[in-house]
């Protein structure tokens, strides 16, 4: 006796050894005994044998067609012989029994089981959804067969082309194509997006980079909608100064301008004026929710995003030539740039001059101070300026007698970089800077004493943090430091500019204390400005990338930085050179760089060989 039965979900058949009523020891064809369950058995038979059943059952299940088979079928639950019989016409055989049954099982989209040799017919809606699954799936499969076909050969599908940021940036892992691309990538070797720039995909790697910022922060598009401005500000007073600017030559926010004006007892009244954005943009209102949005401009070599719209800039601006509304803080000092007081004000001031660094620098500077050939336009204005600045640096017990430190600019002009090098700490900057600490740390000193709530930058234990509670900035040496000096690019700026001006007019300030507005802006902008910093980092990391390519710089100098890490001469790139031997920091070294990637932003580097230092 043979017999057919079921076991973990498949048939099976088995000559039947011993038949110990609830269970069977069975012999399989290929000679390996099993003990089966009595309730497992579906079939009995005695011919033909085990392995011509098996081949006959599966032959009549393959020429069975299961939709026919669901037409002709009973409405409620059946059992497979029952079927068999009304289908065959006759008394089936065996195989034939069996070969039913194996299409009724393996048909689970038309026959639902229902127990040992049970069904029940699909409702035909249920079966009709299941067969257009299977359909769709059987068209998914061939489309991403396709794909993984095209991509191999480096084509890139036509269905790719609208979902290319999602695939490069935030795939859906169920996805066809995403399943496509891994399997190419596989069979290629490369990863996503070089396969995809390969494929045509990546015309620009430099917009691949930026496109990923932008997806995550600016989603809704980097424009602006049409705004409405306030009036021309006419009622404040025009200061009865000449005011000037120190910018960078591409800066388009110039938030600050400076002035110096003679007092006639003696000593001089020295105006730090900031443009004043919080007078035309209501708090909550549609232009300030865009500010709070955005929270910072955004740089990178070659172009930037704004904060405010351009109009916005254009109106508040200090552009040479223009009257535009200010706060300014007033120092007045003595004929030994000792402090006499300090005045704050609401005003409108005539921006006289807007001096830029690349120009400026040549003129003043430390050879031309010690000299004392500072006549040219602003030069008697800058001598003083520059003077007062390094009483004020002393004041704050923070001389800098350190080494020099580099910063570099980069220019981007056709797709070419320039990266120029400025030497930091010059008398340029240290002007400026001692100016803005001091407006940043007088304003919080305001705020603070009259308890008007702001937003300090607080540094103690090497920390920097942002805080609603003013307490000393280490790093800077002062009581307290409210960024207040950059208003039309930095939203905590505006914030405390607002607060500012409401203490000035003896209003009550937009910002309450114990309220939630600032601890949220002030969150807000920091994370905003951390991820802004860190995509700028990494837009300077490619354009010095694509300098070396540009300049041919592949074999070059360095500088150690620590254990294996070396900084390229001429420009900001730090990269690890695994070959570099134990040096100190500062050693010069050559290195060899090679397999530039421009999409992962790595460059392997190779030591060639100390430089021998000049005498």
């Amino acid at each position: 006796m043979n017999v057919f039965y079921e076991e973990d979900g498949a048939f099976k058949v088995g000559a039947v050894l011993a038949d110990n009523n609830t269970s069977l020891q069975v012999e399989a064809a290929h000679g390996k005994r099993s003990k089966i369950k009595a309730n497992a058995v579906v079939l009995r038979f005695e011919q033909p044998g085990l392995t011509p059943f098996l081949d006959s059952a599966q032959k009549v299940a393959d020429e069975l067609d299961a939709n026919f088979l669901w037409e002709v079928a009973p409405q409620d639950e059946f059992e497979f012989a029952v079927l068999a019989k009304d289908y065959f016409g006759h008394e089936p055989s065996p195989p034939e029994s069996a070969g039913l049954l194996i299409r009724l099982h393996g048909s689970p989209m038309h026959f639902y089981k229902k127990g040992k040799g049970r069904y029940r017919a699909a409702p035909a809606d249920a079966l009709k959804a299941a067969l257009a699954s299977v359909e769709r799936k059987r068209q998914q499969a061939a489309a991403q067969a396709e794909y993984v076909a095209q991509l191999t050969r480096f084509e890139l599908p036509e269905g790719f082309r609208a979902k290319l940021d999602e695939l490069l940036y935030e795939p859906d892992k169920g996805s066809i194509e995403f399943k496509a691309l891994e399997a190419a990538c596989a069979a290629t070797g490369l990863a996503v997006p070089h396969l995809l720039e390969r494929c045509g995909a990546i015309p620009s790697t430099h917009d691949y980079h930026l496109r990923r910022f932008l997806r995550e922060h600016f989603p809704q598009g980097t424009g602006f909608d049409a705004v409405e401005l306030a009036d021309d500000f006419a009622g404040l007073p025009l200061a009865e100064v000449q005011a000037f600017s120190i910018d960078d030559a591409t800066t388009t926010e110039i938030d600050d301008a400076l002035s110096v004006t003679p007092l006639a007892g003696g000593g001089w009244k020295i105006g730090i004026h900031i443009a004043a954005p919080a007078l035309g943009i209501d708090v909550g209102g549609a232009l300030d929710q865009v500010a709070a949005r955005r929270l910072s401009t955004v740089y990178m070599p070659g172009r930037k995003i704004t904060m405010l719209p351009d109009a916005v800039i254009d109106r508040f601006t200090l552009a040479q030539g223009r009257v535009r509304p200010v706060l300014s803080l007033y120092a007045l000092i003595d004929a030994d740039l000792k402090p006499a007081g300090f005045d704050t004000r609401i005003e409108r001031v005539t921006i006289a001059a807007n001096l830029r660094h690349d120009s400026l620098e040549d003129r003043f500077n430390e050879t031309t101070l010690a000299a004392g050939t500072m006549d040219f336009p602003w030069g008697t204005e800058l001598e003083l300026l520059w003077r007062y600045a390094g009483v004020l640096e002393a004041a704050r017990g923070k001389a800098d007698n350190g080494p020099d430190r580099q910063d570099y600019n980069f220019y981007v002009d056709d797709d070419r970089v320039r990266i120029v090098e400025r030497k930091r700490g010059s008398p340029v900057d240290k002007l400026v800077a001692e100016m803005m600490i001091l407006a940043n740390a007088e304003w919080g000193r305001q705020l603070s004493q009259a308890d008007v709530p702001g937003i300090y930058r607080v540094q103690g234990g090497g920390k920097v943090r942002m805080s609603t509670v003013p307490a000393p900035h280490e790093g800077l040496g002062v009581a307290q430091y409210a960024w207040s000096s950059s208003p039309l690019r930095r939203y905590v700026d505006l914030v405390n500019q607002r607060q500012v001006i409401a203490l000035t007019r003896g209003e009550a300030p937009p910002y309450r204390k114990g309220g939630d507005e600032l601890v949220i802006a002030m969150r807000d902008f920091e994370l905003a400005y951390d991820a802004y910093a860190e995509f700028q980092r990494g837009m300077e990391r490619y354009w010095c990338l694509r300098w070396i390519l540009q300049e041919a710089a592949q074999r070059t100098r360095a500088s150690v930085v620590r254990d294996s890490l070396v900084r390229i001469d001429r420009i900001p790139l730090y990269l690890r050179t695994p070959s570099l031997p134990d040096l100190t920091a500062g050693t010069p070294v050559e290195v060899e760089l090679s397999a530039i990637d421009l999409l992962t932003l790595e460059c392997d580097c190779r030591f060639v060989g100390k430089v021998a230092e000049s005498p």
